[in-house]
């Protein structure tokens, strides 16, 4: 498990025990579940029922399925809204500029992860990631409720930090740079096309590298930054000034980016529309193998 006693960018179950009463302190579920439904990857389903089946005491749920979190314009499923659109959805749950918030879903961290990369790339800082999530959560005995969240109504600002997204032209002209990597965050055998499941074309983004987010993870908490690093390494991320990670809608991506920025990778953008937007143009280049 990666060190949590600093809950820069993920907290331990122990740390939000201790501090769940902290009158500055918003916590969200952000479940969402990806129902397989091959060979074309997935249908999807919010993680409400989840949440009002048992939560984190005092918890609120972002609904990353909902219009209110995401682009309903993109013809894609879970593309970053606008900044007027997130303001008013996390005004409106109880985050506030002065808070401190720490994310968490039952099942994979990546939807938490999603959560975080979209507040990391509007300049609120001040949010953390639940190691290990709701399991942890319940294994170490703490406390489930099914109390409605109480957060009083809030005032979100967003100061957006375009860098930290990439769209598909910078993806394109990245494929031959020498200063970006392209780092794939899917599974083996989706990456290599070699899998039944896919997007719509088999294989990757043409010279794209693959880090899959599982490699990242043991038993679902974070790997030590040390670990992190060296998985980078080997795709000679840090020998780039610039990463960019893709997944197939720009979820799992954001494991990878958590992890890069543990890390210690200054410059790390995600490919928002990821696989789901750049297998729809038969002209983007893709490739299959290794």
């Amino acid at each position: 498990m990666t060190d949590t006693n600093n809950p820069r960018f993920i907290v331990s179950h122990d740390w939000l025990a201790e501090h769940l009463d902290d009158s500055n302190l918003r916590v969200y579920d952000c479940t969402v579940h990806l129902v397989p439904d091959p060979p074309r990857a997935y249908t999807v389903k919010s993680g409400r029922e989840d949440f009002e089946a048992g939560h984190i005491p005092g918890a609120g749920f972002l609904d990353l399925t909902g219009p209110s979190l995401s682009d309903p314009s993109s013809g894609l499923n879970f593309t970053m809204p606008s900044k007027a659109q997130l303001e008013e959805a996390l005004s409106a749950a109880g985050l506030g500029d002065e808070h401190t918030a720490v994310l968490y879903s039952s099942g994979h961290m990546m939807w938490a992860t999603r959560m975080w990369w979209m507040l990391r790339s509007v300049g609120f800082e001040t949010a953390s990631v639940l190691d290990g999530g709701f399991r942890t959560w319940q294994e170490s005995g703490a406390r489930v409720s099914t109390d409605a969240c109480n957060y009083a109504p809030a005032r979100f600002t967003a100061n957006p930090r375009p860098e930290r997204w990439a769209d598909k032209d910078e993806v394109l002209d990245a494929i031959d740079s020498a200063t970006v990597c392209t780092i794939n965050a899917l599974a083996p055998e989706v990456h290599s096309g070699e899998g039944e499941m896919n997007y719509g074309r088999k294989g990757h983004i043409k010279g794209s590298v693959n880090v899959p987010f599982a490699n990242l993870l043991q038993r679902g908490t974070f790997q030590p930054a040390d670990v992190l690093k060296t998985e980078f390494e080997k795709v000679r991320a840090f020998d780039r000034e610039r990463v960019i990670v893709y997944c197939g809608g720009g979820i799992s991506a954001t494991t990878d980016a958590l992890a890069l920025v543990m890390a210690g990778h200054p410059n790390v953008a995600v490919y928002d529309g990821s696989m789901s937007e750049w297998v729809r143009d038969s002209e983007l280049p893709m490739e299959v193998g290794e």
